[in-house]
């Protein structure tokens, strides 16, 4: 962090924690990514943003409308509790319980014994002294192995959202497709409505199509060297002083 800019730890450290790591968030964030959205959004119509008013957000349209039909034909077709990415990530936590000792100290507090490495799993509390438990909701390996101890199902102990009906609810509004325009309802308040462009001063250059990158995501281009004397801008044929 320090070699790609010694600004930025004591920037970090001063906002908290919670501001930029999931781990010490105060909010649950279930795995959903819940920031760059707006970036990917315009990543996606980057070229659409040349066209017309119009003919954008009928590209916009036709293209939520195909998000949200493949993802709502996805959740229909999964027949597992969980939706298909928590589902993996469930049973791949269920494999990676194997051989694993469990010692019930309550019937709500376990210890979990991973080799030499000691967890301590809350049922009551859904938590896990590893963190992932109680950051994913959903179970780890060391809760997974005191469900197979105690034969509990694990089912229970996922987050409301990534359950399948959930999945499906989300998806249940469907984006209704434009007629023609001539058959279009305007109510009359909106066809008096005037529309004055937006006051300001445009800049002279053309508008920017991507955001300045910092120098954390640009990608360097290794230089080639000469292997005579070592200096870069030339290689050993273009060397000037190479012997004859």
């Amino acid at each position: 962090m320090c070699k790609i800019d010694p600004r930025m730890q004591p920037y970090l450290f001063e906002i908290g924690y919670e501001r930029w790591s999931r781990a010490y968030s105060k909010v649950k964030r279930s795995m959903v990514m819940t920031s760059n959205i707006v970036e990917s959004i315009n990543a996606t119509n980057k070229d659409a943003r040349e066209l017309p008013i119009m003919q954008f957000l009928e590209y916009m349209k036709n293209l939520l409308q195909q998000w949200n039909n493949k993802n709502r034909k996805s959740a229909m077709e999964t027949s597992t509790e969980l939706g298909k990415k928590y589902d993996k990530l469930f049973r791949e936590n269920l494999i990676a319980s194997e051989q694993m000792m469990v010692r019930p100290a309550t019937e709500k507090l376990y210890t979990v014994l991973e080799g030499v490495r000691r967890n301590i799993v809350c049922l009551e509390e859904g938590t896990c002294s590893c963190g992932r438990f109680q950051m994913d909701e959903l179970p780890c390996l060391h809760a997974w192995a005191v469900f197979k101890n105690q034969q509990l199902k694990a089912g229970q102990y996922c987050s409301f959202y990534y359950k399948n009906d959930n999945l499906l609810r989300t998806y249940e509004f469907s984006v209704n497709p434009m007629p023609y325009e001539s058959l279009w309802v305007i109510p009359t308040e909106v066809l008096e409505d005037v529309v004055l462009p937006p006051k300001g001063r445009r800049n002279v250059r053309r508008p920017r199509k991507e955001r300045l990158k910092p120098a954390s995501e640009k990608e360097y281009k290794r230089g080639f060297s000469c292997s005579v004397c070592g200096q870069s801008g030339h290689n050993r044929k273009t060397y000037r002083n190479r012997p004859k």
